[in-house]
């Protein structure tokens, strides 16, 4: 393992730059941080490129667990004033590991049992990392995100899945026509979940392929995802709030259809 100091050394300054959506898409790598989603990483066979190790970290953690697998990769030590510059947490872990992203088409994620989640314009980065790792725990095909969303591969989407990252595929990127019309030419129906939907979530069969939409937090679905749609879905609320925050409404929808399904086997 060798030691970098200096900030101006090229693989400190690429690191850095991939905390830039714009690099991450360039490069095609993401940085993860933390034993849990480096462990995580190389249980799902996750293509790691290099991993980065503070100076505090080798002093007062054993990496026993890791070291046969460091072995295999570029590990860097890094002085922990350039570990700080890299990570993106207040309070630094001291592991950074670069890793490839995978790409996924929506082929791929209609190829498998089909329950897919669709995000439209999902802004932020915790509603959309907690909605990956909740499609992960119900057993979903796969996760697509609109044109719009944040990026999947930013530092806190990648924290909030807590590993459900590298089980899950996400498909990046496509338009909301196209994606429905895809899903509808492959008989999968598609539901979105709105306010002012006229079937109630409990009134509707989920144990078929078919896909969900959740709309972006603040304007809810876009024209076409309403127009296109097999059915406006409502949540039903006996409380005085207004709506449902994203994450809340898809996990919602997301374990009717386990339930649904579970006693469809039973």
């Amino acid at each position: 393992m060798k030691k970098i100091t200096s900030s101006q050394n090229p693989l400190v300054r690429e690191a850095k730059a991939l905390k830039n959506r714009k690099y991450r898409d360039e490069k095609g790598l993401f940085l993860i941080e933390g034993e849990k989603l480096l462990k995580e990483a190389v249980q799902e066979k996750a293509e790691i490129i290099k991993v980065f190790l503070s100076e505090e970290y080798i002093k007062e953690k054993s990496y026993d667990l890791f070291s046969s697998e460091l072995l295999k990769h570029d590990t860097i030590i890094l002085s922990d004033r350039l570990f700080k510059e890299i990570s993106d947490t207040e309070t630094p872990q001291g592991i950074i590991a670069v890793v490839k992203q995978s790409k996924h088409t929506l082929s791929d994620i209609m190829a498998n049992n089909r329950n897919i989640i669709i995000l439209e314009e999902i802004q932020d980065p915790g509603n959309m990392g907690t909605i990956i790792r909740t499609a992960d725990a119900a057993g979903f095909s796969g996760v697509i995100t609109t044109k719009g969303c944040v990026d999947v591969y930013s530092p806190k989407v990648i924290r909030s899945t807590m590993g459900s990252i590298f089980r899950i595929p996400v498909c990046t990127g496509a338009g909301i026509s196209e994606i429905i019309s895809r899903l509808k030419a492959e008989g999968i129906k598609v539901y979105a979940s709105h306010l002012e939907g006229k079937a109630s979530l409990y009134d509707i069969d989920l144990r078929s392929d078919m896909a969900i939409i959740i709309g972006n937090e603040s304007r809810g679905l876009s024209k076409e995802a309403s127009a296109s749609a097999d059915a406006l879905v409502q949540i039903p609320m006996l409380g005085g709030a207004e709506s449902l925050n994203a994450s809340v409404a898809a996990a919602i929808l997301m374990y009717e259809c386990v339930r649904q399904r579970l006693t469809k086997d039973t």
